[in-house]
């Protein structure tokens, strides 16, 4: 028995590992996405002394002011976690990045079709693909989120405040959306048994009802 403890001690250490490598790679490409931006803000600070962090701080708050948003991240955060492995990190990091180019498309003074009745759109789909736990391949996904985060994106670009450096305004966005998008992930993984499940997915209905509501009103 004795020579059996550490063998299994190291196997379960080996699946512990397993099981935080999708969090270690969403927390990577969080870090990756802030890293890239950084050099967007740097030249600003040296220019404009705090706009740089004002405008840092209104991109990080604009996230959370828009119902529309905030559901929407929540959203594919609850529905990542509930089809787990690569979906972990793959749909966040697509949304981030399909985010980022229609924010600059919006800075750009390029116009995107149907912003805002694809953003209520992208509240109720997403809701329902939480509510239904629909599982569908990774690669398909990607394409799903990254369709609605250009139209976030672009929302957000669009609202960019006069004289506020562009950079540092969507690095705040940015961060703001991986942290809800990773509330959504931690809630559904820490609903692992059938009741967790079941109101996680009830949430995912209370979504989508409120995607609906926010289209009629």
């Amino acid at each position: 028995m004795r020579g059996r403890q550490p063998a299994e001690a190291k196997m379960g250490g080996v699946k512990a590992d397993r099981r935080a490598r999708p969090y270690r790679a969403l927390l990577g490409s969080t870090g990756l996405g802030a890293l890239v931006l950084m050099p967007t803000c740097i030249p600003a600070l040296a220019h404009t002394g705090l706009e740089p962090a004002l405008s840092l701080a209104s991109g990080f708050a604009h996230p959370w002011t828009g119902l529309d948003h905030m559901l929407a991240l929540l959203a594919v955060g609850l529905w990542a976690g509930l089809n787990g492995g690569r979906a972990l990190w793959a749909w966040p990091a697509a949304f981030v990045g399909a985010m980022l180019a229609g924010a600059a498309l919006a800075i750009a003074g390029l116009a995107v079709p149907l912003v805002e009745p694809g953003i209520l759109a992208s509240v109720v789909v997403l809701g329902l693909l939480v509510l239904t736990a629909a599982r569908l391949p990774v690669a398909l996904g990607v394409v799903l989120v990254a369709v609605f985060a250009l139209l976030h994106g672009h929302a957000h670009g669009a609202e960019l405040p006069g004289g506020a450096s562009a950079g540092a305004y969507a690095a705040g966005f940015a961060l703001a959306t991986a942290l809800i998008i990773a509330i959504g992930i931690g809630i559904a993984a820490a609903s692992r048994n059938a009741t967790g499940r079941f109101c996680v997915r009830g949430a995912g209905a209370a979504v989508a009802a409120l995607g609906v509501a926010l289209a009629v009103t």
